[in-house]
């Protein structure tokens, strides 16, 4: 009887609602450890996670039982109960709706890890909006402005 034999790999980003900048440099590695903890309990492989003041890159080897909305909901939703329950932040903390979600080839790893590994200094740079829009063209996906994130410069 034959295996099933995948290797997928995704880069997700999801964002701050309102695009606060509320994820403080005192907390951020704890909530990306916790957020790699999550996905190891869909049986979804952390390869990297990471990100800046109001959003967060992950990077993963996909399940393929488990669609990427379910394990970006389930992400979501714990992180930000994590967060509240922590109280990290004044008031409460959530994520944007919606996300983006982009593929990689194996050969492309170590790239896309060296990406999300370098957020604060990449954000030095260049803002969200910008990282955000050439990530959809790089990618060639389509999009209307009106469904895109919330972008406050």
């Amino acid at each position: 009887m034959a295996n099933t034999y995948t290797q997928m790999n995704v880069h997700a980003v999801f964002s701050v609602k309102g695009r606060g900048n509320f994820i403080s440099n005192n907390w951020n590695e704890q909530l990306y450890r916790y957020i790699a903890g999550t996905l190891k309990e869909t049986k979804n492989y952390s390869l990297s996670v990471g990100g800046h003041k109001d959003h967060v890159h992950i990077f993963f080897e996909l399940n393929p039982s488990i669609s990427v909305s379910d394990i970006l909901k389930n992400v979501k939703a714990k992180s930000s109960k994590w967060i509240n329950q922590n109280g990290f932040v004044a008031g409460k903390f959530e994520w944007q709706a919606g996300y983006g979600a982009f593929t990689y080839s194996r050969s492309q790893r170590n790239d896309v890890i060296k990406y999300i590994m370098n957020q604060e200094e990449h954000h030095g740079k260049r803002s969200f909006k910008d990282e955000y829009l050439e990530l959809l063209r790089r990618n060639e996906i389509k999009y209307e402005d009106a469904y895109l994130f919330e972008f406050y410069e």
